[in-house]
């Protein structure tokens, strides 16, 4: 096998380190690893297609596959996953005082096909019966102006969609001029500790921890994925990246059991540990499409119900034919 160079671009996780600091090789390839930020990479990758392999937003990548314009296939190798109940922000003098209240209200995201945001969204229809479009949608900058949507999206008449201009979401919020925020980051007034403004769920944890005993679902945020030229030169590629970044985050979780030192500053970092795998299991950060079929086919409903990716699509449809089968590397 000759080896090849390739870039990948993602974030700086300790899942991706090994790969990043050559700890951890992809068989046949000479890697430069780029580490981004996921609004700018997500950007570029969508909109130019710029990097060999690329951590992408799972929802705009799911929205691309469904159109038939994808320039990627990805590998089930999902870096980031988050439940997203400390990421709903509200206002508390507009009588929000439940997820129920929401019907009606104004609420802000960066972008409607955020994941965050498609996860919210299904949670609060499937538990509080909310339709998306019963909530009238601003979009745009959380604390910088001018984001627009990686893809292009057209929601139905019956949709409040608006962006916000010069705007910034934190700013509306803070003021009054937006009910409630859906966002990954905190929003500067929430840290400031801004006038009638809270989270939905303040123990949010308890709330997340409910979330995963009644439905078994860990949501999947970012996947990778590889330009599909690069796979019809190099069809080995897909594999040998999966059992990479398998191996990867098999030393990340090892390295958290490590008591002499701790690899992070936290404390209780053993603890922690124990009892996450008490409560979701030895591997609970799974790669694989068999581990994640559940989840997966989950927020494919979702897109289709917030009328982002057509419906039709299946967890197969998203994956290189030759990851979709259990391959060696890691407990993925």
């Amino acid at each position: 096998m000759n080896t090849i160079d390739i870039t990948i671009a993602g974030g700086d996780y300790d899942r991706t380190r090994p790969i990043a600091d050559g700890r951890v090789k992809v068989d046949g390839c000479n890697v430069t690893y780029l580490k981004m930020q996921p609004q700018e990479l997500f950007f570029r990758a969508i909109r130019y297609a710029e990097f060999d392999v690329t951590e992408l937003s799972i929802s705009s990548y799911m929205l691309q596959v469904r159109r038939g314009v994808s320039p990627y296939t990805a590998i089930p190798v999902f870096l980031s996953r988050s439940f997203r109940q400390s990421n709903l922000f509200i206002r508390t003098d507009r009588g929000i005082s439940g997820p129920g209240d929401l019907r009606g209200k104004v609420v802000g995201c960066p972008e409607y096909q955020l994941t965050a945001a498609v996860w919210l969204r299904g949670l609060l229809k499937d538990d509080h019966g909310i339709e998306s479009w019963e909530m009238k949608w601003r979009t745009g900058g959380l604390e910088t102006p001018g984001r627009e949507e990686r893809a292009p999206i057209t929601l139905p008449s019956e949709y409040d969609y608006a962006p916000i201009g010069d705007n910034t979401l934190s700013d509306m919020l803070e003021k009054g001029e937006i009910d409630a925020l859906i966002s990954p980051h905190d929003p500067s007034c929430f840290k400031r500790s801004a006038a009638d403004v809270a989270r939905m769920w303040p123990d949010y944890r308890s709330e997340e921890q409910a979330y995963y005993s009644r439905t078994g679902l860990f949501p999947v945020m970012h996947l990778v994925a590889v330009k599909k030229d690069l796979v019809a030169s190099y069809p080995w590629l897909p594999e040998a990246l999966y059992e990479a970044f398998s191996r990867a985050k098999d030393i990340a979780i090892e390295d958290l059991k490590f008591r002499t030192v701790p690899t992070a500053t936290l404390p209780w970092l053993q603890a922690e540990v124990e009892a996450t795998e008490a409560r979701m299991g030895k591997d609970y950060w799974p790669y694989g499409l068999a581990r994640n079929r559940d989840v997966l086919e989950r927020l494919i409903r979702y897109s289709a119900e917030q009328h982002l990716a057509e419906p039709g699509l299946s967890p197969e449809d998203l994956f290189h034919e030759t990851t979709l089968a259990p391959v060696s590397g890691g407990v993925g």
